[in-house]
């Protein structure tokens, strides 16, 4: 059986771009564990997508991040 997952709010720095939205994990998983799977992608909810000088880029419900382009995860909270 399934663990149910939990919502973690995250802010994600790439090259270009910040994204703020949820990622859904389990609740015993650290975001270092999440981060750190084989799965090349992280997938976010409720995004918020802005440049690095905070201007609005979009908004969405669902976006994929390729790992490889991530510089900077952390909780929002």
């Amino acid at each position: 059986m399934t663990e149910p997952a939990n919502k973690t709010k995250v802010v994600i720095f790439t090259n270009s771009f910040k994204i703020t939205g949820s990622i859904s994990n389990f609740s015993d998983t650290r975001l270092t564990d999440y981060v750190t799977e084989p799965k090349p992608f992280i997938a976010v909810t409720n995004a918020v997508i802005e440049d690095h000088s905070g201007h609005h880029i979009t908004k969405t419900s669902f976006i994929s991040v390729q790992k490889n382009m991530v510089e900077i995860i952390y909780p929002a909270d």
